[in-house]
């Protein structure tokens, strides 16, 4: 059985890795959505996603216990929850649920930000990063 900091760095290189799959995914479907291509409805561009993003969660939650660092007990790490949720629903409505164009595009650059800050907040530890 590994250790608690060989767990953790295994932990968080998985989420580390993931995590760049989520967005370049994201942005390549955020792309293919701004163009209207056809591929943006594959069955292995809807699927891959919840998969990688189930890997994501699991790895997050897991390094957060192994370092004992929890949502809503620590500040920074609750901003990033949150940030990760806003960022969650605004993909959704991008990529799916807007009903216009400029609401997809709007809710597809305000995600980029809500990613863009959950980052600054992993790495700074500070949910005031602005």
């Amino acid at each position: 059985m590994p250790d608690n900091s060989t767990l953790f760095t295994s932990l968080k290189i998985v989420h580390m890795i993931t995590l760049m799959l989520t967005i370049s995914g994201f942005i390549l479907r955020g792309i293919w959505m701004i163009k209207g291509s056809p591929l943006l409805n594959a069955k292995a561009v809807r699927t891959f996603p919840h998969i990688n993003d189930t890997i994501l969660l699991i790895s997050a939650v897991g390094a957060g216990a192994t370092i004992g660092q929890y949502p809503f007990v620590n500040s920074w790490l609750t901003a990033k929850v949150l940030g990760a949720l806003a960022y969650i629903i605004l993909g959704a409505i991008a990529l799916t649920y807007g009903r216009t164009q400029r609401i997809r595009r709007s809710a597809f650059f305000a995600a980029l930000v809500c990613f863009g800050y959950v980052v600054l907040v992993a790495a700074t530890k500070n949910p005031l990063v602005f």
